[in-house]
């Protein structure tokens, strides 16, 4: 009974809600009536208690308006002499329907705040719960994972060793290498989800950073894939720590190198407007599943296809997953993490990271920083 009840939209529970308490606020002054020949003294409270009811346990504003008006008119059509007719000369009709609506509107304010406030009690709880849980996990797995890598990596120089068997000794080097890259994601994510966190920043200069990040990129990838940086001729010093922001750039750039194996180039955009700098890594790959995303600005669709739609999209947590569908029997690993790790980084430093699939092909993935630091004060 409480499933199906959970189950049914909120409009049909609301309604079922309100028929229940106002029915039971007429059945019980009609029994209070049976104790008075004239009117019902008690009718006006009733009702008043009924609206008060109804606004507690329905969301919005309208059940309890609607419960007032219900209210009003039942008391004076029902249990008001003379009875079963309407009769709008009774002294202080008007006062009566404005306290039940005051009184209507009040609780379904309060009742909304304190709603919402439980729902975000919760949802902190939870995601501190989570938290907690996988940075446990992550630091219990780190030390096997990397006895793991030091004993695949010695058992690799053994020259007595086939090739086939060098060849499962190295996956198996790769596959704990890529274990304990997610595990320190993971330990990012939950260090910057952590209340009071705070980011030492430094001004940086801009491009270096960028030429950092790419140059472990080359090396951790080992790749040849040409990456085009486009910047302004200016120096642009930015606040921010630039080990994280380095981070986050050389996740984007991994993303393309997992994710999307038809790219053959990689495009890098460092670009300044009257607050902020913005930083765009792009490729001209497949581009992003769809579904994978979810549209923060409808406004700004600027070409839809059967197959792809241009799309400006605000990363969000239901969004933190692979770009790309990889079947069972691929090899590529889902680093969904990685991206996660962007949005908390980015976010830490007051910015904000969108995606959107191109026109032309491709994925494009952009964040922006403040261009000076904000002051408290």
């Amino acid at each position: 009974m409480q499933k199906a009840w959970k189950r049914m939209p909120q409009w049909l529970r609301d309604t079922i809600m309100f028929i229940f308490i106002m029915g039971c606020a007429v059945g019980v002054c009609e029994l209070l009536s049976a104790c008075y020949d004239d009117n019902n003294p008690f009718a006006t409270s009733v009702f008043i208690l009924a609206v008060v009811l109804v606004s507690r346990f329905t969301t919005g504003y309208w059940p309890g308006i609607l419960a007032s008006a219900v209210g009003v008119v039942s008391v004076n059509y029902l249990f008001t002499y003379p009875f079963h007719e309407f009769n709008m000369s009774i002294d202080g009709y008007p006062l009566t329907f404005a306290v039940m609506l005051v009184v209507s509107i009040l609780v379904s304010t309060l009742t909304t705040q304190i709603k919402r406030q439980e729902q975000l009690r919760y949802e902190a709880e939870r995601d501190r719960m989570r938290a907690n849980l996988l940075r446990s996990v992550s630091h219990d797995i780190r030390t096997p994972l990397t006895a793991i890598m030091g004993l695949s990596a010695t058992v690799e120089e053994n020259e007595a060793l086939t090739d086939e068997g060098r060849g499962m000794v190295e996956e198996i080097h790769q596959n704990a290498q890529w274990l304990l890259h997610l595990s320190e994601n993971i330990l990012s994510v939950t260090r910057f989800c952590d209340e009071g966190v705070v980011i030492e920043k430094s001004d940086e200069v801009v491009e270096e950073i960028v030429g950092s990040a790419i140059r472990r990129f080359r090396k951790n990838c080992k790749t040849d894939i040409p990456i085009t940086v486009s910047k302004p001729e200016e120096i642009l010093l930015v606040p921010m720590d630039a080990t994280l922001i380095e981070q986050v750039l050389l996740n984007l750039l991994e993303n393309v190198a997992k994710h999307s194996p038809s790219a053959t180039e990689i495009f890098i955009e460092i670009r300044k407007d009257a607050r902020r700098i913005w930083l765009t890594v792009a490729d001209n790959g497949d581009g992003i599943v769809q579904n994978r995303l979810i549209a923060a600005h409808p406004h700004l669709i600027l070409h839809t296809t059967a197959r792809r739609a241009d799309h400006l999209l605000a990363l969000q947590d239901a969004d933190f997953l692979p770009l790309g569908a990889v079947e069972a029997s691929d090899r590529s690993r889902h680093m969904g993490i990685g991206l996660s790790v962007c949005r908390a980084i980015v976010r830490a430093h007051g910015g904000e990271i969108y995606a959107r699939n191109k026109i032309d092909g491709g994925a494009e993935f952009r964040f922006w920083l403040p261009a000076e630091e904000e002051s408290n004060t």
